[in-house]
């Protein structure tokens, strides 16, 4: 999938929030066979150790699934941080029972930090695909 042609690429060296699930937050039981805590939190180690290595200035933020924590957690990043895009993954946005967490970070987002571009995974493995569409390469 191409850059969209909205919006003008961000600088490659653009702060990157990187908002997921914390891998305990998690309910196993609906995940395909073979996924376990373990297993989704090797998948971020290397997603995370991947964008590292491609140059992306990413902050990873894993939360938990309670609006009220997941806000104070983001906004404590956004103290310490100027970040230019977050990235929020697909745990946050696909499943109906966060869709309170969902809106509560966005609207966080876009109230703290003014002009801060957001961006969508589906998956670990496709994060950086996803900050790619926003960020020079």
């Amino acid at each position: 999938m191409g850059r969209p042609t909205t919006s003008t690429p961000l600088p490659g060296d653009t702060k990157v929030l990187s908002i997921g699930l914390h891998p305990s937050a998690l309910d196993y039981s609906r995940m395909p066979d073979g996924v376990d805590e373990a297993v989704f939190t090797a998948r971020i180690d290397a997603a995370n150790a991947a964008l590292r290595e491609a140059g992306f200035a990413a902050v990873p933020c894993l939360i938990d699934t309670s609006p009220d924590r997941a806000e104070a957690t983001v906004r404590k990043q956004l103290q310490e941080h100027a970040f230019g895009l977050a990235m929020i993954g697909g745990g946050v946005r696909m499943l109906p029972e966060n869709t309170l967490l969902f809106e509560r970070l966005v609207n966080v987002l876009t109230e703290a930090a003014p002009g801060i571009r957001l961006c969508f995974n589906t998956t670990p493995e496709d994060t950086f695909e996803a900050l790619r569409r926003w960020i020079e390469a």
